[in-house]
């Protein structure tokens, strides 16, 4: 019995996917345009600690929100107006970078935030 009501939810909701918030287009940036920013683009890894500690994009900064509080202040003495946020997280399907974008723009009043799509799973793809 209950699961017609869960197959119905399913159905009824197929496009909200509660795991990835949704994004822009106007948000999302390709690695090919990221690397064309060259020294105009900070990277910001929001994997956890131990993921970025193994590799991480070469000058990547690490903000997650596991740190949040303890590691914003360290990003903001990087950032400098006029400087292009590409922020990366595992693979297309992670969250944590949206999420960590999404805070960037509301909490921190930062401009010009992009999510990497394909997230490091993209950029291992393109550095093998």
């Amino acid at each position: 019995m209950a699961l017609l009501p869960a197959a119905g939810e399913a159905i009824y909701f197929r496009n909200n996917i509660s795991w990835r918030s949704a994004i822009a287009p106007s948000e999302m940036v390709t690695l090919e345009q990221a690397r064309a920013w060259g020294d105009a683009a900070i990277w910001v890894d929001a994997r956890p600690d131990d993921e970025f500690a193994r590799d991480h994009v070469p000058g990547a900064l690490s903000l997650n929100e596991d740190r949040w509080n303890e590691l914003l202040p360290q990003f903001l003495a990087v950032w400098s107006p006029g400087k292009k946020m590409v922020v990366y997280c595992s693979s297309l399907s992670c969250n944590a970078s949206r999420e960590v974008a999404r805070r960037l723009r509301k909490e921190a009043q930062l401009s010009d935030v992009f999510v990497l799509e394909g997230g490091w799973e993209a950029w291992l793809k393109k550095n093998k």
